[in-house]
């Protein structure tokens, strides 16, 4: 897909005017289409193009703008959209309680923020509470962008202009229990460990397995603290409600977003044991934020967890990627030989490693190209994630597969033609 620099408009304008430069270039490439409206597993630009939505980084399970929870935040909005912060509020009460209520046996606890970094940073400082000091993440492993947060992030590129003020941590290999083993004989029971079940952003890696039960038993062993980020991969994601499921693995701390709030409102949480938020108990002006707890934001979550457990979206994403996951991969390998490296995932997330960035990046304007949104992932420049709804119909999948074989097709031609005008 050619870039279109020349492309100009008011959006583009103003973004890069008042958002970022690189933010606008990336407007140009995708030749100035801006998006205004969102339906379920569609989107539509300002000229009236349909897009099919498998990207969103995970935020639509439910797709857009699913009516109960559209409906909750819009009672919501026109009865007490924002809390004094000085009386108790009960929309707040009911979405703990409710989250509770669907996380492993003996997370009670819940604070609620509005973005994944934030429930991240909550989820370390209840560590530091507990006195742990030493941390430990995965190379690849992705936790936000926020300095604490950041610190855990297993990206130099993201890391490196901030070195100088983020936290110690280290980083072990990901899906390796002997890595983590020698860092924790290292670190003690100071340590603490945070890890995605499925790394997204590293590109839907799926670690070995037992590797997650495996991480488990040795924090035990050591007496570390161990939180599993869930941003991307709860609430159904990957086939079941929680990732760590798959290996019976409970956490000290969860954490959860992404499709908390239903896809209309930004919602995450850190949850955890009554132990691990005793001091935050005792006192809860130790970590506060004017808007955790948004009452808009809690009608959001509350209704996004009453439609995907009225509507099983688990099971309904375990049954899609059943199909969706084989068939990306027959339609790979079949129609561009050569130029993908491995087709992987589980449930709805799924990920396309092609063999090269610049190939990666054709791939992304060729689906573009035939109306189907996905995400490139921020820590590997040669995987597109696809992260398709739960609420999917069968005119969708069709769409994406028949999408899918086109786009590869134009992206083997592209190559065969680069290859040959440089012979």
């Amino acid at each position: 897909m050619s870039l279109v620099t020349e492309t100009t408009t008011p959006t583009i304008d103003s973004t890069a005017a008042h958002l970022g430069s690189a933010r606008a270039m990336l407007g140009r490439v995708f030749g100035g289409m801006v998006e205004v409206r969102s339906r379920g597993s569609r989107l539509w630009t300002d000229t009236g193009e349909e897009y099919l939505n498998c990207g969103g980084y995970g935020v639509f399970l439910l797709g857009a703008c699913h009516p109960v929870v559209v409906d909750a935040v819009s009672r919501q909005l026109h009865r007490h959209p924002v809390a004094s912060k000085v009386l108790l509020e009960s929309t707040v009460a009911e979405a703990a309680a409710r989250l509770a209520s669907v996380t492993p046996a003996g997370l009670t606890k819940v604070y609620f923020a509005g973005s994944g970094t934030e429930a991240t940073e909550a989820a370390l400082k209840m560590a530091v509470a507990q006195g742990k000091s030493r941390f430990i993440s995965m190379v690849g492993g992705y936790h936000g962008k926020t300095i604490g947060s950041l610190s855990v992030t297993g990206n130099e590129t993201y890391q490196g202009p901030f070195r100088t003020v983020l936290p110690a941590s280290r980083l072990v290999t990901y899906g390796d229990v002997g890595a983590l083993r020698d860092a924790l004989a290292l670190a003690g029971d100071a340590s603490c460990v945070i890890l995605e079940p499925i790394q997204g952003e590293a590109g839907a890696i799926v670690p070995p397995s037992g590797y997650l039960r495996g991480v488990a038993a040795a924090c035990r062993e050591f007496g570390a603290l161990l939180i599993v980020d869930e941003i991307m991969t709860g609430l159904g994601r990957t086939g079941s409600w929680w990732a760590s499921e798959a290996e019976g693995v409970v956490p000290d701390i969860l954490l959860t977003g992404k499709s908390l709030g239903g896809g209309v409102v930004p919602a995450s949480a850190a949850v955890t044991t009554a132990e691990i938020f005793a001091p935050f108990d005792a006192d809860f002006c130790l970590h506060t934020s004017t808007f955790s707890g948004s009452p808009m934001a809690m009608a959001a979550v509350s209704a996004a967890l009453d439609v995907i457990e009225a509507q099983d979206l688990p099971g309904r994403a375990q049954e899609l990627g059943q199909r969706l996951l084989p068939a990306v991969r027959e339609i790979c390998e079949r129609e561009c030989p050569g130029l993908v490296a491995e087709v992987r995932g589980r449930g709805l997330l799924i990920g396309i490693e092609l063999t090269r960035p610049d190939v990666a990046a054709e791939m992304l304007g060729a689906l573009i190209e035939q109306r189907v949104l996905v995400n490139h992932s921020l820590n590997s420049s040669t995987v597109l994630r696809l992260t398709p709804p739960a609420i999917f119909s069968a005119g969708d999948e069709e769409w994406l597969l028949r999408s899918l074989a086109n786009a590869c097709r134009a992206v083997r031609d592209a190559c065969a033609a680069d290859v040959e005008g440089n012979s």
